[in-house]
């Protein structure tokens, strides 16, 4: 379960009332669970009796600690019942996305006395957190052995991490502008910027060009040898000859540079006409190599590079993630759509596709330089950052995948539970026809990573939501 660099505050909650033996038993426990699934934790150990709150007497000393540990949530688990207005303070104070939970309660003893009432402390726990206005991640009270259990810690963290995209701050660097006819892809970067800490770079397109190929020149016999290479592995047609895929070979280079230089999150490109007309190539294996580091939003997309950082803190960044476009319909399947555009990570590559290199076989232009490959299979989700007139949603969904008819460029068919209704809450706003997509199902923890950003409304497109965790 690893939490990548998410470190968690562990704050253990007691009272001074039911068995504080217990409590220290279950606390225990729960510890114990956070070091198998490789947690990282922060305990108040040390700072506190037993390591547990019981008065609110512990707020202030538990705060300081985490501030300066520097957790970037708080989980507190109910070990025998719960000091309520602690556990509010606490949530208030420190600022920090908030777990809630407590082990399930076993029956009374023989005579009629009970250790603990785990779940009636947590019923008061939750109204103090509301009553502060403190936004908190909630888990079916369940056993610590319980499969809900790990899966909830496993969901809070990776909603923190995408969260913390929209509290530490995000930089995308756009390179060139705005494509005229793409109005779908007019944002508002002020806005952006004072509501969620986005910051977007404008890269200026002669200079990324000027540069392209100052770099293609200075480092022509070393492109020539890759590209040689990669002739034996792909199919590339529609060259005269090597000077505008070294130039491509050039673009990925130029682009990884800026991003390590200006430690950007990732990309958004003007991807026509300038930069085609002045490489002689689509430059789409660049974005495809670039985007196995990098999400990048094609046609100058803002709100989908966005969205790419957002599913890739999802998943850790472990894995690349693709802006696709919702094209058509599944010819038999009345629950699948195809995703569908070009750029696509070299890894998501299905194996028994070879990547081509040719022409676009929308635009009637002579120029080569498009990929061409399936994509492999898989479960998947996807999302949509978006917003119009200071409201902003994120739409999320999860599918598989499924097969479909060959088309050309990058693409996956995939099903969903019901297309139709995706269909009419996307149409109606304010989405678009791009979506990023990501492998695996991680819809549950971007659903909760809204409550911790004011202002970004989930909006579930398929009926998979977890029903274990609130």
């Amino acid at each position: 379960m690893a939490g990548a660099s998410v470190k968690l505050g562990f704050c253990p909650i007691g009272k001074f009332v039911f068995s504080h033996e217990d409590a220290l038993r279950y606390k225990a426990l729960i510890e114990e669970k956070l070091r198998q699934w490789q947690v990282d934790y922060v305990t108040i150990d040390g700072v506190l009796p037993d390591g547990i709150v019981r008065d609110q007497t512990h707020v202030d000393p538990v705060v300081d600690h985490f501030k300066r540990a520097g957790v970037d949530a708080v989980f507190m688990p109910h070990c025998n019942f719960g000091t309520e207005g602690a556990v509010g303070m606490i949530g208030a104070k420190l600022g920090r996305p908030v777990l809630l939970w407590g082990p399930r309660d076993e029956a009374p003893l023989p005579d009629g006395r009970r250790l603990r009432d785990t779940l009636c402390g947590l019923f008061a726990s939750s109204k103090v957190l509301h009553k502060l206005n403190v936004p908190f991640t909630y888990i079916e009270n369940c056993r610590v052995d319980d499969p809900v259990f790990q899966k909830g810690v496993d969901t809070f963290l990776r909603a923190v991490n995408v969260a913390d995209a929209l509290r530490s701050g995000v930089r995308i660097g756009h390179i060139g502008q705005r494509i005229d006819f793409f109005w779908t892809t007019i944002v508002n970067e002020s806005e952006l910027l004072e509501r969620f800490h986005v910051e977007v770079l404008p890269l200026d397109m002669v200079e990324f060009i000027r540069r392209t190929k100052q770099r293609a020149s200075g480092h022509r016999t070393a492109y020539q040898k890759e590209l040689n290479e990669l002739k034996a592995s792909a199919e590339i047609v529609g060259f005269d000859d090597d000077a505008p895929m070294i130039n491509v070979l050039a673009t990925r280079d130029e682009m990884l540079e800026l991003g390590d230089r200006h430690n950007l999150a990732g990309f958004a490109i003007q991807d026509f006409n300038s930069l085609i007309d002045e490489m002689g190539a689509y430059c789409f294996y660049a974005d495809s190599a670039v985007a196995d580091r990098y999400p990048v939003g094609y046609e100058s997309d803002i709100h989908g590079a966005l969205t790419g950082v957002l599913l890739s803190r999802a998943a850790y960044n472990r894995a690349p993630t693709y802006l696709v476009d919702l094209t058509i319909r599944h010819p038999a399947n009345d629950n699948g759509i195809l995703l569908w555009h070009a750029g696509a990570p070299l890894s998501m590559r299905d194996p028994a596709d070879k990547v081509k290199i040719g022409h676009h076989w929308i635009l009637p232009s002579p120029l080569s330089g498009m990929t061409h490959f399936r994509l492999h299979g898989g479960a998947l989700t996807t999302a949509r950052f978006d917003g119009d007139r200071g409201e902003y949603q994120l739409a999320i969904g999860q599918g598989r995948s499924i097969d479909g008819p060959y088309t050309q460029n990058n693409y996956v068919w995939m099903e969903v539970d019901d297309w139709p209704h995706w269909e009419r809450t996307i149409m109606q706003g304010p989405f678009i026809h791009h979506t990023g997509m990501l492998y695996g199902h991680y819809g549950d923890a971007l659903v909760e990573a809204c409550k911790y950003v004011p202002g970004l409304q989930p909006v579930r497109l398929d009926k998979s939501a977890n029903p274990l965790i609130r």
